[in-house]
């Protein structure tokens, strides 16, 4: 464990809030000193939820640690309970609170509530958030599922989705209704909307649709062992993926196959001349390891992308990451060190990157275009629009928010190009001013001079070189300066000007 300014995921205690938060009647009893009580600030700002986390915190403070501080958790365990009145409660410790060894589980198990308790050991120092959420879930599945009788029609469950997660809500929604056109009802999803009794009708259902591993696959794999519940492997993100799925959960359900294949707009577009200009793009690719992989096919295999750059900060995802950018000729980037990230895409120097709220920030600092396709992310990624991942819309909305930063890069570099004219130079003032605004005339631009406008370790950029260097599209301008003065280096120059900006550019065009 260390200290760093972002993080890609929260302790464990974050998953089990992820969890009890999109749940109903379930609450959640977290012993945790002041401070750690961030949920309402997760959940109601960045997710714009409209109503408290279901969790409760004993906030003991430093002068109750040499007094009774069990007495403490048990006082917050009654009171949660008779004011919310709950269906099941699940305990557990902070990272913090772990330390002082109170046993939340064993303590609430000894006070005879009228509910099931289920006691979270969640070892904040180890793992993480998306282990704590996953973890979380099959512990409340384990304790509350029972075998059942199966439904008269064909039905499923929709396994994985949590609070705060990256578009959920409307991942839901898609294959509620494409299992709809199958003639496949949803029996329970969970834990996202789901109540403890629902949690005991899970088995009831013909199979399980596992939507995100990293949240549902340990219950998923108890309830196949425990309740004959096969589960779907494919996670359908993208326009093959999604074609696969259909075929596996016909197979899976014995139902005929059903895609309403007019939706997709991704298709007709790649087979138009437009394509042409995303065609061979290289990007950079970095999130959590299930949309991290999805990302990859779709981008090389839907969009003609090359993909230059493969990762994701989940160690849980490690192995089938390792495996798939193997496939692709690279070597997996696995790590939780953002600033590692930011070394790995300055290297590469992609055209775009394809990632969470951290990339879109490297991004912005290195002048790149990012797509967000992974949480974390920001309230911004939380739209209020219907904006799915998954299925056949999800791969609509992925195609619109992967091509418009390409496309308007290539605007911001029209618009850099001609920054000089009358029409678009920094003066001019907005042109939805129309008449009413009077241009300035542009500044002149200086002559060139032999002053050095920027220093590296190695070489001296002269100030017309650095002038032509920015007519360069900025999304290639970062590889171009570096392999500029890779060359200056190579050939023992201690300046760069015009001629040895494009010497290096012949070069390496060779």
């Amino acid at each position: 464990m260390k200290l760093t300014l972002w993080t890609y995921e929260g302790p464990p205690h974050v998953g089990a809030m992820r969890v009890a938060t999109a749940m109903k009647g379930l609450h959640y009893v977290l012993h945790a000193p002041q401070g750690d009580t961030y949920a309402d600030l997760l959940f109601t700002m960045i997710e714009r939820r409209n109503h408290r986390p279901p969790v409760t915190y004993t906030t003991f403070q430093a002068r109750d640690l040499g007094a009774d501080t069990a007495n403490l958790f048990k006082t917050a365990c009654q009171a949660a309970y008779d004011r919310f009145q709950p269906e099941a409660m699940i305990v557990g410790a902070s990272c913090t609170a772990e330390l002082i060894q109170d046993d939340p589980g064993g303590m609430a198990e000894m006070m005879g509530l009228p509910v099931p308790v289920i006691a979270l050991e969640l070892p904040s120092y180890q793992r993480k958030e998306n282990f704590g959420a996953d973890e979380t879930f099959f512990q409340i599945t384990r304790a509350l599922a029972k075998p059942a009788e199966k439904t008269a029609h064909v039905s499923c469950n929709l396994i994985g989705p949590t609070a705060l997660g990256f578009r959920h809500r409307d991942d839901i929604t898609e294959l509620t209704g494409m299992l709809a056109d199958m003639g496949i009802a949803v029996n329970v999803c969970a834990p996202y909307g789901a109540s403890p009794s629902d949690i005991t009708r899970l088995g009831a259902a013909h199979f399980n649709v596992l939507m995100y591993p990293e949240t549902g696959e340990s219950a998923c794999r108890w309830m196949e062992r425990e309740l004959g519940l096969p589960f779907t492997k494919t996670v359908p993100i993208g326009v093959g993926a999604t074609r696969d799925f259909i075929r596996e959960v016909s197979t899976l359900a014995n139902v005929p196959q059903a895609m309403d294949e007019e939706r997709l707009r991704l298709p007709w577009y790649s087979a138009s001349v437009d394509s042409t200009y995303l065609t061979g793009k290289r990007v950079f690719i970095f999130g959590d390891g299930t949309h991290a992989a999805a990302a990859a096919r779709i981008a090389r295999n839907e969009m003609g992308f090359e993909v230059v750059g493969l990762g994701c900060y989940n160690r849980e995802m490690a192995r089938p990451i390792r495996s798939l950018a193997k496939e692709y000729g690279l070597t997996a980037l696995i790590t939780d060190d953002y600033l590692e990230v930011e070394a790995a895409i300055e290297a590469a120097a992609p055209e775009m990157i394809l990632g969470t709220q951290m990339e879109r920030m490297i991004g912005k600092r290195l002048g790149i275009p990012c797509a967000v396709i992974s949480a974390p992310v920001h309230v911004q990624d939380f739209p209020a629009r219907y904006s799915p991942q998954m299925g056949i819309e999800g791969a609509n909305v992925i195609f619109d928010t992967w091509v418009h930063p390409l496309v308007m890069g290539l605007e911001e570099h029209l618009l850099h190009m001609f920054r000089d004219d009358f029409e678009f130079h920094d003066a001019a003032g907005a042109s939805h001013h129309g008449g009413q605004h009077t241009a300035k005339a542009p500044a002149e631009s200086p002559a060139p001079t032999d002053t050095p406008a920027k220093t590296s370790d190695v070489v001296v950029w002269l100030a017309d070189a650095e002038r032509e260097l920015k007519k360069i599209p900025f999304f290639v301008r970062g590889k171009a300066r570096r392999n500029t003065e890779i060359f200056a280096s190579q050939k023992g120059l201690n300046e760069i000007g015009i001629d040895t900006l494009y010497e290096a550019k012949a070069h390496y065009a060779r």
